[in-house]
């Protein structure tokens, strides 16, 4: 299995994806405004400051990026990967409250009585640059987080082609106003992009809060590591299991149990090769931290999961 990539590596890759991101952004979302602001369409507006939203997005990636970079010190000794999935939830949150302003004003608008004519042409031609131009931004986002293992990459990634939805549902509301003439559907359509957005904000928001909570690692991930342990045949009754993300990478503990007729260099001989079949089951471990006790232990444990709990 490929090694996962160290800090100064991901934040490289981070760095550069944020940097493709913060130009390809930037120039859809000043193509996006005008084109809303000269064609008239609150829709088209919405969707540029939903793309200048991902400029901010794109800067905050880049300031991550020295973070992340940087060594352990005495202050952060599992290092500053968790600074990655704090402004992952600080995203999400930027999302949100673009959308709700977004629904607010369009419902404003709809609701003032005020007549508003059919968007132009312009409109049409700037919403199908805009939908190429978002697929290929989310491809490259979601290779260069593949490549660094972001948690905070991958979720830019699906902001993006969630914005190529959002693109196709403001090109049909335009596409039917301006067959129609009737220019309501625009702020309807405004309406209904401010909904999607604040949908995946919320769904980017309980992932990075399952991190920051240590949890989330799901039951496959316990179950291979159940199975890690009982491929070495001296070790017994693996407990006290807690798995957590730190920016991609996992954080393992565990106990297990061993005759404690042996040396303790023979428990730990094992206890290093239930490290070395963890690593081989399950990719990105950061560090695994194996306790051994004798078999038939009887210590009251009141954390972590053991692998009745997976049967």
């Amino acid at each position: 299995m490929a090694e996962p990539p160290g800090n100064a590596e991901r934040g490289r890759i981070i760095k550069i994806a944020s940097i493709t991101a913060l130009a390809g952004n930037f120039a859809l979302s000043a193509l996006k405004i005008s084109a809303g602001i000269i064609a008239g369409s609150l829709a088209v507006l919405g969707d540029g400051i939903d793309s200048l939203v991902d400029v901010l997005i794109s800067i905050m990636t880049l300031a991550v990026s020295l973070v992340i970079s940087r060594p352990a010190d005495k202050d952060h000794p599992w290092g500053h990967g968790r600074a990655e999935t704090v402004a992952t939830a600080a995203l999400s949150l930027i999302l949100f409250f673009a959308g709700a302003q977004l629904i607010l004003n369009s419902a404003e608008n709809l609701y003032s009585g005020v007549e508003r004519k059919a968007p132009g042409g312009l409109a049409v031609v700037v919403t199908i640059i805009s939908i190429a131009g978002k697929i290929l931004l989310s491809w490259t986002q979601y290779l260069f987080g593949k490549k660094a293992g972001s948690a905070m990459l991958k979720a830019n990634a699906k902001n993006m082609a969630a914005d190529v939805i959002t693109s196709a549902g403001v090109l049909a509301g335009l596409c039917f106003a301006i067959v129609f003439n009737i220019g309501a559907i625009d702020l309807i359509t405004a309406i209904l992009v401010g909904i999607w957005v604040i949908k995946n904000a919320v769904g980017i928001f309980f992932g990075a809060n399952a991190e920051l909570m240590d949890g989330a690692a799901g039951d496959e991930s316990y179950r291979a590591l159940f199975d890690a342990v009982r491929s070495i045949p001296e070790a017994g009754n693996p407990h006290r299991t807690r798995m957590r993300h730190i920016a991609g990478f996992w954080d393992i503990d565990l106990d297990i149990e061993v005759d404690p007729s042996l040396t303790i260099g023979e428990a730990h001989e094992i206890a290093c090769r239930v490290e070395d079949a963890v690593k081989a089951r399950i990719d990105g471990v950061f560090d695994i931290m194996v306790h051994v006790e004798p078999a038939g232990n009887k210590q009251n444990e009141g954390y972590g999961l053991s692998e009745e709990q997976f049967r």
